[in-house]
């Protein structure tokens, strides 16, 4: 009291701290870390501006994607290094496995809907379209791993050329058989409920309600088993010819982006000229494991038997036709022909030759 009469201001105790105001300098501005930071002024009038938040709601949802992009690209790469294959025969392998499931999916589930659609949900034309469409799209897939054959008559026909070792041609022929039959079994399951209501449960091979030839190829009834054999044999000879023509860079080739598509295109032309006879297999892996897929999943050995037991027709057939068919285009135009730069070579040692004389 008395110091306040006295116009004195009173002692600040030693246990409180005196307030210093922070110069104007000194005020506390935004930062990015979220923190205030003392060295740089915030607003121009010296003062911190409080209704600017630090981080704004499009900041922070943009930081969230960006860590779940982090997120999902670590795990992404955790994942290839635990399951990439670095051995070049089972990539192989699983690439002739793709190419046929992809080949196979397209062509089957057509057949099951032509079949269980009694005609009202696609014909004949929509079964080769699809056939060849999933050719396409198949080799499209495996070309660059493996050179998609998608079919063991080739392949076999590669190896009998030199072309395959025995390891590469039981791992593409094993990829083209596991392709083939997980696809079956996908438009089974796919096709499950109407298959059963077409049938009333009953599954044949033969009959009004047969359901067999949605998966694999029978021939028709006013056909002999020789000549069944002859049409096999000659689709699968027009087959590899096809493809040599599309592909022979000696023979005018076609362009490497469009070889898929022309193969496709094959496919869906020997379907509409050669498919009424047995369906055109035209190539053992199609045919065989969608057999043995049947067999096991309740039409019985009777797949195996019927028709004078054709189911060895399919095989056997295409892979002569696919080695005949090799010999008759070496022997017209393989043999014969040689790449331009080979021709130029020659001229020019040629006219060297004459020179020197």
């Amino acid at each position: 009291m008395q110091h306040h009469a006295q116009g004195r201001t009173p002692p600040i105790p030693r246990h409180i701290p005196p307030y210093v105001a922070p110069p104007p300098s000194y005020v506390p501005s935004r930062h990015p870390s979220g923190q205030y930071d003392w060295s740089k002024p915030d607003h121009p009038s010296g003062q911190y501006d409080w209704s600017k938040p630090d981080h704004t709601e499009e900041q922070h949802v943009q930081e969230q994607r960006v860590s779940f992009m982090e997120v999902g690209r670590t795990m992404l790469e955790k994942t290839k290094k635990a399951i990439k294959i670095r051995n070049c025969t089972m990539r192989e392998l699983l690439a002739e496995a793709l190419g046929t499931f992809i080949l196979m999916v397209f062509g089957l589930s057509s057949v099951a809907q032509v079949v269980l659609g009694k005609g009202n949900t696609g014909q004949y034309l929509s079964i080769n379209m699809a056939f060849g469409i999933g050719v396409t799209m198949g080799i499209y897939a495996a070309r660059g791993v493996s050179g998609a054959h998608l079919n063991a008559a080739i392949t076999i026909t590669q190896w009998v050329l030199g072309n395959l070792s025995w390891t590469k041609l039981a791992a593409y022929i094993t990829g083209q058989f596991l392709g083939s039959f997980m696809a079956a079994a996908t438009v089974f399951a796919l096709y499950y409920d109407a298959i059963y209501d077409y049938t009333q449960g009953n599954l044949t091979v033969s009959g009004p309600t047969a359901t067999a030839m949605i998966f694999s190829t029978y021939p028709a009834p006013s056909v002999s088993l020789q000549g069944a054999f002859f049409t096999e044999f000659t689709a699968t000879v027009m087959l590899i010819l096809g493809v040599l023509v599309i592909q022979d860079e000696k023979n005018n080739a076609a362009l490497k982006g469009a070889q898929p598509m022309l193969s496709g295109m094959l496919v869906l032309g020997i379907g509409l000229g050669m498919g009424l006879n047995t369906g055109y297999a035209i190539n053992p892996s199609r045919d065989l494991p969608p057999r043995i897929f049947t067999a096991m999943a309740g039409w019985g050995m009777d797949v195996f038997t019927a028709d004078h037991s054709w189911w060895w027709v399919p095989v056997a057939a295409p892979i002569l036709g696919c080695l005949a068919g090799v010999f008759i285009y070496k022997a017209c135009i393989g043999f014969h022909n040689e790449p331009d730069h080979e021709t130029e070579n020659k001229k020019e040692e040629a006219g060297t030759e004459t020179s020197k004389l």
